[in-house]
């Protein structure tokens, strides 16, 4: 739509001679001055995704009581995407739309377990399929942590290149293990857990992090001779929170230095800490097997931090809302070893756009048997015309959750009953709206200008907001996303 404009990397226009010759010596020099990478030979990929791991918590977005030298040092190497967005607020659609590239309603994953929960079934306003309601709430089609297996996943999309690929840690999206040729959800070769509907969970496994890594880490030694790709998925820093001891007790020492870190839990930061130590075993073992230079490695998170135990400022709320803090997350990659200038993108992008980007890195053709609705990063790096396009985030249940959690009033005016109700939201450049079907009516907020969302605009700027507002209809109709319609006539409205 054109509303913001794109700033990143303008001055690479005049590209000295020095510039020039790194192009020839360097691809991560190769991705940022022509805004693709070179195809000569098939690039390894490790993704590497921590769980609940919120914006603000990373040390190159300003913190600094949780400690993240590895994380930090990845992007202080590489680019950051300093407004990338997973695509929900929570883990499985999220991870649903990154491994195939769709929104949520192409799949139909919008939140674990699939239904309406956490809060009274008589302060919704419309009946959806829902936790503990009975059958005439089941009012349109969701996906309980199932994406179909007919999708293309990143894994089968690179089997075709002749990668073989590996992932480690947490799936929650399904039986299928969509053409991962090694899986295993703690560490211990071949052992997996979704089966049958059930995956079982690691969360206060304090070893779990370590026992990961060392398995990737194993993955990527038998793998050096072939194009490799790791999908490393934490179970850190999902609540609940353990974590070993001894360093409990370090940030328990430092917390008591400073009263600014009153609200922080030493507990998770010893979880933080265990993430990015993976980071940096995973940096090492690519150096040591002198696979850097031709080792794509991303970074990021599956939905933003949980404001009942992080601080997710200056984002505005946390998981499971569809503000700032519940969907913008850490995001950065690095492909090579040499640190360049200026490595921060402002430009909005998405979970989807890992799909083609990846597509793109390894050479392989897009499927025609699913819609593609991200676009490759790498044209929003050093271009003056970036992709003209939009975000959209689709969320047709309600979500409850703890007392300090919720955010949003129930349809009767009760406040702080939600942290989501039915809504889609549009991200164009510097401007975000969230419509709300439970109110009918709408947010508008300037990011830029304004990334706590305290300041409501749809009044000050009817245009912008009747732009956005034609985006998400006509995107509404184009993705068939559901829209709940039949009220819930078990209360007064």
């Amino acid at each position: 739509m054109g509303i913001s404009t794109y700033r990143f990397f303008r001055k690479y226009r005049l590209i000295s001679y020095i510039s020039l010759l790194l192009v020839t010596l360097h691809p991560l020099s190769s991705l940022y001055l022509e805004g693709s990478p070179s195809t000569s030979e098939n690039p390894n990929i490790v993704l590497i995704i921590a769980d609940d791991l919120g914006w603000a918590d990373v040390g190159y977005n300003g913190q600094n009581f949780y400690e993240t030298p590895n994380i930090d040092y990845l992007a202080s190497e590489g680019v950051i995407f300093d407004r990338f967005y997973a695509s929900a607020a929570n883990c499985a659609p999220s991870r649903a739309s990154l491994l195939t590239g769709t929104y949520t309603p192409r799949h139909h994953v919008y939140v674990p377990q699939g239904l309406s929960r956490g809060g009274p079934i008589d302060k919704m306003r419309f009946k959806t399929p829902t936790q503990g309601a009975d059958a005439s709430f089941n009012t349109f089609h969701v996906s309980i942590n199932q994406v179909d297996p007919s999708f293309v996943s990143i894994a089968e999309l690179l089997k075709a290149q002749g990668y073989r690929s590996g992932r480690f840690g947490k799936w929650h999206i399904g039986d299928d293990n969509q053409g991962f040729d090694v899986s295993t959800a703690n560490g211990e070769p071949g052992f997996i857990t979704n089966v049958n509907g059930t995956e079982q969970r690691f969360y206060t496994d304090v070893n779990v992090a370590q026992n990961l890594t060392e398995a990737a880490v194993d993955f990527i030694k038998e793998s050096k001779n072939t194009p490799f790709f790791v999908y490393l998925s934490h179970w850190e820093v999902h609540t609940p929170l353990s974590a070993l001891e001894e360093r409990i007790q370090y940030y328990s020492d430092k917390k008591a230095k400073n009263s600014l870190w009153e609200k922080l839990d030493p507990t998770y930061a010893a979880e933080v800490e265990q993430v990015d130590s993976s980071v940096g075993e995973i940096l090492k073992v690519l150096e040591e097997l002198s696979l850097t230079e031709n080792t794509l490695v991303i970074f990021t998170s599956d939905n933003g931090g949980v404001s009942s135990v992080t601080d997710n400022a200056p984002l505005r709320a946390g998981k499971g809302t569809y503000y700032e803090g519940g969907i913008r997350v850490p995001f950065c990659l690095k492909w090579g070893s040499k640190a360049i200038s200026e490595n921060r993108i402002q430009a909005p992008v998405s979970g989807v756009d890992i799909f083609p980007t990846l597509a793109e890195v390894s050479g392989a053709r897009l499927p025609k048997s699913q819609p593609q609705d991200g676009d490759s990063l790498f044209q929003f790096v050093n271009n003056d015309s970036p992709p003209d396009r939009d975000i959209f985030f689709h969320f047709p249940l309600y979500l409850g959750g703890n007392a300090n959690e919720l955010v949003i009033p129930a349809f009767d005016g009760t406040p702080n009953i939600w942290r989501a109700v039915p809504s889609t939201v549009c991200i164009s450049g510097d401007w975000k709206l969230i419509w709300y079907y439970e109110f009918n009516s709408a947010e508008l907020y300037n990011i830029a200008k304004d990334p706590g969302e305290t300041r409501e605009l749809s009044r000050q700027y009817p245009t912008i907001f009747k732009e956005l507002k034609t985006e998400i209809d006509q995107w509404v109709k184009e993705t068939q996303a559901p829209i709940p319609h039949i009220l819930n006539t078990s209360k007064a409205h």
